[in-house]
């Protein structure tokens, strides 16, 4: 009973860590099935990970809600990465391009340097292209900036989602959380950023969860 016991359990610990995706480092710019768009909430991250760092975006007073974390080029298996050449950096025009949508200069940076080498655009057409993802979905009015604390079942945050963007569907997005905390949406769109698209791996990997809270914009 006892060794039957611990198997069940190891069954249930499992089925509440998601998978994590194949990352394929050095890729081959442009080939890839489509883009996720990842958008943190700012004080869900700053609960979990952004105080200790010391993140201006977690001062109090900021007012950020939701923020652009990436845009991701991503296969129906894993992703790729770094996809280079390492030389390519963001010229400083690029860069004010990311004002408001990122949440700071170092972030657009990494997620250049990480996913943005792999989208075959330049660097400023990244960004554009990030922006214009942002900028296509709408948020949840419940959602948008909230003043207090609340607790929520992922599905019912991907429902909200749907509800208000029409063409979405749960198998298209994935709510993250870590340590019990509300910290991102996931939203897989067409490689051509027109149109929102299923993604079987990205959904499998969302928060297992039974609940989870979501701090009030700071």
């Amino acid at each position: 009973m006892k060794l039957a016991s611990v198997a069940l359990l190891g069954l249930w610990l499992g089925a509440l860590t998601a998978t994590p995706a194949l990352a394929q480092r050095g890729g081959t710019p442009g080939e890839f099935d489509f883009y996720v768009l990842a958008l943190s909430w700012s004080s869900g991250f700053c609960a979990v990970e952004g105080d200790s760092k010391g993140r201006d975006q977690c001062a109090a007073g900021s007012g950020i809600g939701f923020t652009v974390h990436g845009l991701w080029p991503q296969n129906e298996r894993g992703y790729p990465t770094e996809c280079g050449p390492a030389g390519r950096t963001p010229s400083r025009a690029a860069i004010e391009l990311t004002r408001g949508v990122f949440p700071s200069e170092q972030l657009a940076r990494h997620q250049w340097r990480k996913h943005g080498t792999c989208s075959g655009s330049s660097p400023g057409d990244y960004f554009r292209d990030a922006k214009a993802a942002r900028d296509m979905i709408v948020i949840p009015a419940e959602l948008a900036k909230p003043e207090k604390e609340s607790r929520w079942p992922p599905i019912d945050i991907e429902r909200a989602f749907v509800a208000v963007n029409p063409g979405l569907r749960a198998d298209m997005m994935a709510v993250s959380c870590r340590k019990g905390v509300f910290d991102e949406v996931r939203i897989c769109l067409s490689k051509d950023l027109r149109s929102f698209r299923s993604c079987q791996e990205v959904d499998q990997r969302g928060c297992r969860a039974r609940e989870i809270t979501a701090p009030p914009v700071r």
